[in-house]
């Protein structure tokens, strides 16, 4: 694989900590998404829907010239639940709402498949994450 770009981050003390990208372009103080203490910061749910969003919406703006279309807008809401499984363990759930204008309901439907199959976070979370699309033409 041909490597275009990487990153690094460190976290220290876990989600009651802090969380900075390598270079100190960005970093967070985090809290537990049951968080009650009223410490004010993020979790790693929000940051992970926040790239999945950024990524999805890019992956489609990539994909639409390929398909021929030429979407006038676009948006990605990517929804993030973690729960735990039965056997302990603890997994995410993922809900994903994208919407597109300018493209009839039926390219809007083939331009997200087609950018769910070429992004990286849904490359990633493929046959391990419970990914939903839902698609909203306006």
């Amino acid at each position: 694989m041909k490597i275009f770009y990487k990153t690094s981050a460190t976290a220290t003390g876990g989600r009651e900590g802090h969380t900075q990208v390598d270079d100190g372009s960005i970093g967070f103080d985090l809290v537990s998404f049951q968080n009650t203490s009223g410490k004010v910061g993020t979790n790693p749910e929000q940051l992970f829907a926040m790239g999945y969003a950024a990524c999805f919406d890019s992956a489609m703006n990539h994909v639409a010239p390929s398909l021929g279309l030429k979407p006038t807008s676009s948006s990605t809401t990517v929804g993030v639940g973690i729960g735990q499984k039965a056997d302990g363990a603890f997994a995410l759930d993922i809900d994903i709402t994208i919407t597109v204008a300018g493209l009839s309901e039926d390219d809007a439907h083939k331009l997200i498949e087609k950018a769910h199959a070429v992004c990286p976070y849904s490359n990633a979370t493929r046959g391990n994450v419970d990914v939903r699309l839902h698609v909203k033409v306006v």
